[in-house]
């Protein structure tokens, strides 16, 4: 058997929390309020950046009325998600030069 890295389980397991929480028609803000976390903290999950304490697994689990281990069932893709949408779309590229001159104007 090969030897597993933490990094690559807490990623899959995060991406896999997080295609439950979107199967459940959850957002990320919606999640951690049923889950008493800060949203936060939930993104830290869903980015395997946190390593979760067996008790925090199982709260999950319930949660999604499923057991702990299929918590490790590899997630759907293993791809990063997209983030956030922008807010405000960027400018063209040829827009983008006049910025930095505007901006250098304001720090004189």
């Amino acid at each position: 058997m090969a030897d597993l890295d933490v990094s690559d389980v807490l990623r899959d397991l995060g991406r896999r929390i997080a295609e439950l929480r979107t199967g459940a028609r959850l957002t990320q803000d919606q999640f951690s309020e049923i889950l008493d976390v800060t949203v936060q903290y939930l993104q830290r999950i869903e980015g395997g950046r946190e390593n979760l304490t067996v008790a925090s697994l199982v709260r999950l689990a319930n949660h999604f009325h499923i057991h702990a281990a299929d918590l490790f069932a590899a997630p759907a893709s293993r791809a990063a998600p997209p983030g956030r949408p922008r807010k405000h779309p960027l400018p063209p590229k040829e827009v983008a030069p006049n910025k930095r001159v505007a901006k250098a104007k304001l720090k004189r």
